[in-house]
């Protein structure tokens, strides 16, 4: 897959622009990701009145299904502001029965760690931790590295996703809580990487690079997450931080005073890994700064303003030793030398599309979904 060069253009509204090649611009210069922003924070998310009496309409129809169950919801805590303040909400405002799943892949910070245990003894939620066998993640983060794709963390967000749908199913829990909102959250070009929950392509590129087996390393299958679970099973995906006036600089402070939580100082950094991948190796390697995304989704959602976005995409990402420092902790993790971790940076850009996928089921899984919401 050939990516072609296009003349250098910016949003005129967000701070979205062509490092996102598959971008398209209207006749005023507004981009489609702020335009299809905006479509989703008018039908997703509600404030006021109208989000309270959706909020309390969900939290009536779970408790009232989950009489008979140990727990009304599960969520997953990363340590992040989104999943502890939800987790927080769900536990100690709306009074349901928590149980909070964490997935150990090995690149926790010690903050997140932290974080969690704060949380979950000050709500006095049950936490189920699931740790992934060290040398399976270091066999599949090794084989993505030498895929040469652009998501590299695909091996972390896959076990977490695989562990929690599959808890859920064991536990008899039929409603699942995600921090994930579109007021911080709306706009992710489908560009800069591909879906993590593709266990076929996952699986191809660790039958081609890897050299040992899967065993604790949990994964889940098309079939059993798209069609079994919402389908046969029952179960539902909740957004409740989009019925609620969220916003996230609020939440951290709220997290903070109330918990004694730790802001990690940028975006995922509870994971030393995804700090990394994120802050370096995309921005350097495919020229996709995710903080583009994430400011974009703050404008629209009127967060903040695009001056605002422009003086946050001029801050550093990282400093030369702060990059030196993360890059010699993946390299004792993955046991590997600073030439070797170099050796993968330099390698030619490889794209998903070079390697055996469910794109096809997932475009015809949405299909279907658009035409059962119409």
């Amino acid at each position: 897959m050939l990516v072609e060069k296009r003349d250098y253009q910016i949003c005129s509204y967000c701070v979205m622009d062509t490092s996102d090649p598959d971008i398209e611009f209207d006749e005023n210069g507004r981009c489609n990701h702020c335009r299809g922003a905006e479509q989703l924070l008018k039908e997703r998310v509600f404030s006021g009145d109208r989000g309270e009496e959706k909020l309390k309409q969900l939290l009536d129809q779970i408790k009232t299904q989950s009489r008979s169950k140990e727990f009304d919801c599960i969520i997953g805590l990363s340590g992040g502001a989104d999943s502890c303040y939800l987790a927080y909400l769900a536990s100690k405002v709306w009074n349901l029965r928590v149980l909070a799943v964490h997935v150990n892949a090995g690149w926790n910070s010690e903050i997140a760690e932290s974080n969690i245990e704060k949380l979950v003894k000050k709500c006095e939620i049950t936490l189920h931790t699931y740790v992934v066998d060290w040398e399976e993640v270091r066999d599949l983060q090794l084989s993505y590295l030498k895929s040469g794709l652009a998501n590299q963390d695909v091996p972390q967000d896959h076990v977490f996703f695989a562990v929690l749908f599959k808890l859920a199913a064991k536990e008899g829990i039929k409603h699942v809580f995600t921090g994930h909102n579109i007021a911080s959250e709306s706009i992710l070009p489908a560009a800069w990487g591909y879906n993590a929950m593709d266990s076929k392509q996952l699986k191809s590129i660790h039958k081609r690079f890897g050299s040992i087996k899967l065993k604790s390393y949990k994964t889940i299958s098309f079939f059993y997450r798209y069609v079994y679970l919402p389908f046969i099973y029952g179960l539902k995906i909740h957004m409740p931080l989009n019925l609620i006036d969220y916003d996230k600089e609020n939440a951290k402070a709220f997290l903070a005073d109330e918990i004694g939580w730790k802001d990690y100082g940028v975006k995922h950094g509870e994971s030393v890994f995804t700090r990394f991948f994120q802050n370096y190796w995309l921005p350097k390697r495919w020229g996709f700064d995710k903080r583009k995304a994430h400011a974009s989704s703050q404008i629209v959602s009127g967060n903040m303003t695009r001056d605002e976005a422009h003086l946050e995409l001029k801050k550093e990402l990282y400093t030369p030793v702060e990059i030196q420092n993360d890059k010699d902790y993946i390299c004792r993790k993955l046991n590997i030398t600073d030439e070797e971790l170099d050796n993968y940076f330099k390698m030619p850009l490889r794209y998903w599309t070079d390697f055996p996928s469910n794109e096809k089921l997932f475009r015809s899984a949405m299909n279907l979904q658009k035409k059962l919401k119409s």
